[in-house]
């Protein structure tokens, strides 16, 4: 083995690279007699010659005092604990807009609440329970204060996917959903978002968004139908539609009718474009038609309501959400099993018979939950960092409160933020007056919850989930790479034929195979240069780290093009900042096919940490330089070499 240039003999046997000048790498190769002497670790771990065990389990409690101490630094403390950072700066003004913007939130959420329940196929009770204590604990722990936490459109679904509208199995899937994202935060996994690719998300939010609105179908046209996929409601939906009640059909497309209107009230201005030239009329008409189109919800079953109210003397023509206990839940502890009931036809399950069930739901229902909550931050959070780690540590306790008060997996939700921002929300405080005003909803109005015709909360998610089947994300696929759109809709297309889990996951596994494809055809660059002393030779360059999916395709390019040309070989590997065994390997068996031909291959720029994985095999005629006009001398030096006998 011969390297060029890669390790010279400085004083006290120091490594030098000739192509870093400015480089104080300084890594000491130990003395006779001075084990180790000079090398050092990292700034947590000591490296010794392991001379007494009780100096190891030192160094392990040091290391361990150090990790704990840093853990209640003020510094951490303040980041696990944001309400730290802006409560002491807290003002009147920040009161006003939290007022404001909470109240606003409150009268969209309850609503909502009421009809996302219906989603995850429990009573309308369930969508409050889970919505008033995981606000107040995101008030403590929460870093963005646009984020009202609660049920979601697609949490719910992937609830009813998960629990099968059982209470008990979706209460435990909230507690243990908390405790899984606890987990994830406390042990910084928040990166796993990462793997979910804008493409695969746009499609499964799609999927998610037809899904959702095909299940409220059935209560528009007050039929009863099944179905855990979207071609199964369907089919459900179809076999029963000759039994359409017409009041509700009729309720149920006015009031999607009446929410779009209202919503495009929302965006109407009145007067001039800007600001300061509007008179306090043009103000006040645009704020008012602003509150009505953004209390659109609230006010559509306010108006409901009294209609189903109305007919309580006679015989109602809509179905009603019916009877909502009065009061707020009782705190107690998850229900870690099912008792049998002989009379309702209900089995005994066990713990493990509840988890079972859920499948692939306990890891979907948190990673979803976070891409949502991450997603909302990054909307509002005009170019600042997002700490995922934080957010998973706020929306795991939430849930795990939650857990105690009969609520179902929640999160951060779009079009609640939305409202949030755009009403002027200053802090996580916020969230504290929604939390009021839906303990306030249960405390005096859930009597009057029994006489809203759910042909209206089926309206309600409709007209909001419509929006959220992104197919302007499409064309900017198209422009930019095509191949995107190959996991999106794939992803999509799963997402509705099966079970959303498995679309989710079929979706994050096209991605990777077309990352894997991409690490396993690096571009390479071939050209045909002249050394400064007039000598021709082939420069191949890779654009990627070396490693097994594409060290035999790079192997073979390169055979092929020196066996064309049949110059000298340069590797120009600039751009490898990474190699494993099976690339050392590939990389040994070139430099041996080289020297049978007697063909000069030299390797250009290479890393130290790769070179020291290439080095491990021992290759023949391994050849490093690190300065282009080394190139003449190395050949001068292989063509002396190979005419020696």
């Amino acid at each position: 083995m011969k390297t060029h240039n890669q390790f010279n003999g400085g004083e006290n046997g120091s490594y030098v690279n000739e192509g870093l000048d400015t480089s104080t790498l300084d890594v000491r190769i130990p003395n006779d007699g001075e084990p180790h002497g000079g090398l050092k670790g990292s700034n947590e771990f000591i490296l010794t010659d392991g001379k007494e065990q009780n100096c190891r389990l030192e160094d392990v409690k040091m290391w361990c005092r150090r990790r704990a101490t840093s853990a209640l630094s003020k510094k951490v403390l303040y980041k696990r604990l944001p309400i730290l950072n802006w409560l002491p700066k807290y003002t009147s003004s920040d009161a006003l807009g939290d007022i404001v913007a909470g109240i606003t939130v409150g009268l969209t959420v309850i609503p909502q609440a009421l009809a996302y329940a219906g989603i995850a196929g429990l009573p309308a009770a369930y969508g409050l329970y889970g919505s008033f204590l995981g606000c107040f604990i995101y008030i403590f722990l929460g870093s963005c204060k646009d984020v009202p936490m609660g049920p979601s459109a697609i949490s719910s679904l992937l609830t009813f996917q998960a629990a099968g509208g059982v209470w008990q199995k979706a209460v435990l899937l909230t507690f243990l959903t908390g405790i899984i994202e606890l987990l994830m935060g406390i042990f910084g996994l928040g990166f796993l978002v990462d793997f979910v690719s804008g493409p695969v998300s746009s499609g499964f939010t799609s999927a998610v968004a037809l899904i959702i609105a095909t299940s409220q179908v059935k209560d528009i046209l007050g039929i009863n139908a099944q179905g855990s996929t979207f071609i199964a409601v369907w089919k459900s939906i179809f076999s029963e539609v000759q039994n359409t009640r017409p009041w509700d059909t009729v309720l149920g497309i006015t009031c999607i009718a009446v929410l779009l209107i209202m919503k495009i009230m929302a965006t109407i201005k009145i007067g001039p474009a800007e600001d300061e030239l509007k008179s306090s009329k043009h103000k006040f008409i645009n704020k008012t038609l602003w509150l009505v189109g953004t209390a659109r919800n609230a006010i559509l079953v306010v108006i409901c309501g009294a209609i189903g109210y109305s007919f309580q003397a006679s015989i109602v023509p809509f179905r009603l959400i019916g009877n909502v206990p009065e009061g707020l839940p009782s705190i107690q502890v998850p229900p870690f099993s099912i008792p049998g009931n002989e009379t309702l036809n209900i089995p005994e399950e066990s713990f493990v018979d509840m988890v079972s069930g859920m499948g692939s739901g306990l890891i979907v229902v948190p990673l979803i939950a976070l891409m949502e909550t991450i997603a909302i931050c990054k909307a509002f959070a005009n170019g600042k960092p997002v700490d995922a780690t934080q957010e998973l540590i706020a929306i795991g306790v939430g849930n795990i409160a939650n857990s105690f008060v009969q609520g179902f997996p929640g999160t951060g939700s779009l079009s609640r933020s939305a409202v949030f921002n755009a009403s002027g929300v200053r802090t996580p405080m916020a969230n504290i007056y929604t939390s009021l005003l839906v303990i306030f909803a249960l405390q005096f109005f859930t009597p009057y919850f029994y006489f809203i015709p759910k042909a209206s909360l089926a309206a309600i998610i409709i007209a909001a989930v419509i929006f959220m089947v992104e197919v302007k994300v499409v064309k900017p696929m198209w422009r930019t790479k095509k191949s995107d759109l190959i996991p999106g809709l794939g992803t999509f297309i799963a997402c509705l034929a099966l079970p959303l889990e498995m679309g989710i996951l079929l979706g994050v596994g096209l991605n990777m195979v077309f990352i894997l494809y991409h690490a396993a055809r690096p571009k390479m660059t071939v050209e045909t240069l002249l050394s400064p002393g007039g000598t021709q030779y082939l420069m191949i360059t890779p654009d990627r780290c070396l490693i097994f999916p594409s060290v035999d395709y790079v192997r073979n390019l390169v055979t092929k093009h020196s066996r064309k040309k049949n110059l000298p070989i340069v590797i120009d590997c600039s751009h490898v900042y990474g190699a494993d065994y099976t690339a050392a390997m590939v990389i040994s068996l070139l430099t041996e096919d080289f020297a049978k031909r007697k063909q000069p291959l030299f390797f250009y720029n290479l890393k130290p940490s790769v070179c020291s994985v290439f080095e491990g095999l021992s290759p023949v005629d391994f050849i490093v330089y690190y300065r282009e006009e080394k190139i003449d001398d190395l050949m001068r030096d292989y063509k002396l070499k190979s005419i020696e006998p």
